[in-house]
């Protein structure tokens, strides 16, 4: 579990393909703080740990991760939003993430308001998932809230701090980015599904 607090930045130094896998090689300051088998999240993705290096570590993506997040696009030198699991009794600073990604979605508008930023993402059409003015969503693994919530479509609002210190920074039309919707939401739309 995780909190959408993104603790550090990370470097994409390798990227190798083995059968319908993807070993992903990560320099990061955290690096040498992690452990074999430890779960971490990348953009939100949450992947394990199977290699270290000095200053580096290695992480694996299988087939269904690869199709269903923005993963398979990252390139050398890309910049990775990178989270480690929350530790019981630690604040939850964020909102409740598993680091499972719903979807993904496209940035549609990117704008500067006065000293902080407005992003716009469009998703599915046929998505069931669904975004509230004020709620939770998590994109690229970083904790937001909600603004001008539509039909597939959503804006986030994003202070310099959170700018600066993620890879928004780097986003512009046309970026792809990884969803995570709330999972209170996700259980409550699912119940009201069942029950219909």
């Amino acid at each position: 579990m995780f909190t959408g607090i993104i603790e550090t930045l990370g470097v994409v130094k390798t990227l190798n393909r083995e059968q319908d896998n993807l070993h992903i090689t990560i320099n990061s300051s955290l690096a040498n703080e992690l452990k074999i088998d430890q779960s971490v999240s990348h953009n939100g993705i949450c992947l394990t740990v199977v290699n270290i290096g000095d200053e580096e570590y290695t992480v694996t993506a299988i087939k269904e991760t690869i199709e269903k997040t923005n993963i398979g696009d990252l390139k050398v030198n890309d910049i990775v939003n990178i989270e480690r699991a929350m530790k019981l009794g630690d604040r939850l600073d964020g909102h409740i993430v598993q680091g499972h990604v719903d979807e993904i979605a496209e940035c549609i508008e990117a704008k500067e308001t006065n000293g902080s930023w407005l992003f716009t993402f469009k998703y599915s059409n046929n998505s069931i998932n669904l975004t509230i003015e004020k709620g939770s969503i998590t994109v690229n693994g970083v904790s937001l809230t909600v603004v001008n919530s539509k039909k597939n479509e959503f804006s986030v609002a994003i202070i310099p701090y959170t700018f600066e210190h993620t890879n928004f920074n780097t986003f512009s039309k046309g970026s792809i980015v990884n969803l995570e919707f709330d999972v209170i939401g996700k259980y409550v739309s699912k119940l009201n599904t069942v029950r219909n």
